[in-house]
């Protein structure tokens, strides 16, 4: 897929539910690439493309620096609690699409997404929970993680659907936007 194509796919996927009112935000642009290259390691965020979430919903995302690897790094989205960067593969691309659609999604080849900051909070088992209820295993606070999608489905049945396990574990389980939620604690020097 072409940097241009990729892009204007994540963008689209990305703000179906993010509507930022101009000027919201405060970081300058520079701010913005350091917090969007947070998202992953070095060897993933220094060729990485990194866009910013559009003014407005619809806009077309800017592209504040133009990377060569295949990913996109996106900084905090402004309307979320926490600092929730992310950095994402094609694949990811593909599912943000089917997520965001409401339309079936099956991984054709492993992907990976990381979010290496605290990120927002979010349900473990819906995927368009906007807030807690008894039943949607709700999580406060995010951990830094890397999300993997696998092409086969049914290997995803070995692994527990329990963040408080200390493990891996699979996020929204029989849903077709079922994946891997590995947490990736940063060590502090």
């Amino acid at each position: 897929m072409k940097p241009t194509v990729l892009l204007s796919t994540i963008v689209g996927v990305m703000v179906t539910t993010i509507t930022v009112a101009q000027g919201a935000t405060t970081m300058s642009q520079a701010d913005k690439i350091k917090n969007a290259m947070s998202a992953a390691p070095h060897s993933v965020a220094d060729k990485a493309t990194v866009s910013d979430w559009p003014a407005k919903e619809g806009e077309k995302a800017p592209v504040l620096r133009q990377g060569s690897n295949g990913w996109t790094c996106f900084p905090d989205m402004p309307d979320t609690k926490g600092n929730d960067p992310m950095c994402l593969d094609e694949q990811w691309v593909a599912w943000a699409d089917a997520w965001k659609n409401k339309k079936p999604f099956t991984a054709t080849k492993i992907g990976f997404g990381y979010m290496l900051q605290e990120n927002a909070p979010d349900s473990n088992t819906n995927p368009y929970a906007t807030g807690p209820t008894p039943d949607n295993e709700w999580m406060d606070h995010g951990v830094p993680h890397l999300m993997i999608l696998v092409p086969d489905a049914k290997s995803l049945e070995t692994l527990t659907s329990s963040p408080d396990q200390g493990g891996p574990w699979v996020m929204w389980r029989n849903t077709p936007y079922a994946h891997i939620m590995a947490p990736m604690p940063l060590h502090k020097k």
